[in-house]
């Protein structure tokens, strides 16, 4: 039970991490190839949180990873709060606002969807479907509420968003099959998926 509690704060650490780290990264656009109108760095790092959340779903349930995404949720939020918002700056605010809002439907979305396919034979069909369908969620919810008539271009940058988190949960695919051929759930029988 001591090693469950542990995982269970760890995955909540690195949720709150990733999400803090996220919104710092989305303040930046990618200047490299012209892409400063399509694209920021929180890109390449928010889909870590749908990993993070798969896992606890694949190897603990949705009710855990459920835990996991209110402890995140919480910690981002403390962390945003305390760190990265400048409350003289409106767009600081409503990125916040959108971040913390995205995040909880998003990965919510993600839950249940996951818990719906986690039976398939195909063991990357969960993974795949609930992180691509919550990817959509997030990017529309983050990008229109933080950046909805500010004169940023949040749709051409909602987009490349979005193509990049896509290839992300793609590779995202790699560590899950990894650390989940690791994982036991809480009676102790290891979790095993043919790849077909």
């Amino acid at each position: 039970m001591l090693l469950n509690r542990r995982l269970l704060t760890a995955l909540a650490l690195s949720m709150g991490i990733v999400v803090i780290l996220s919104n710092y990264l989305v303040q930046f656009p990618v200047k490299h190839y012209n892409l400063q109108d399509i694209l920021t760095y929180g890109a390449f790092s928010y889909p870590i949180a749908f990993l993070i959340t798969d896992l606890a779903n694949r190897g603990y349930g949705k009710e855990v990873a459920k835990k996991i995404v209110y402890l995140g949720f919480f910690i981002g939020v403390m962390l945003t709060l305390l760190v990265s918002i400048n409350f003289s700056n409106l767009i600081s605010i409503r990125i916040a606002l959108g971040s913390g809002t995205a995040f909880l439907v998003a990965q919510l979305v993600d839950i249940i969807i996951f818990d719906k396919f986690r039976k398939n034979k195909n063991w990357y069909y969960a993974p795949l479907i609930s992180s691509f369908v919550a990817s959509i969620v997030d990017t529309f919810l983050f990008f229109s509420i933080s950046f909805y008539n500010t004169g940023i271009p949040w749709v051409t940058l909602a987009l490349g968003d979005f193509v990049v988190k896509v290839l992300m949960v793609f590779i995202m695919l790699v560590p899950f099959r990894i650390i989940v051929s690791k994982l036991k759930d809480f009676s102790g029988k290891n979790i095993s998926y043919k790849i077909n």
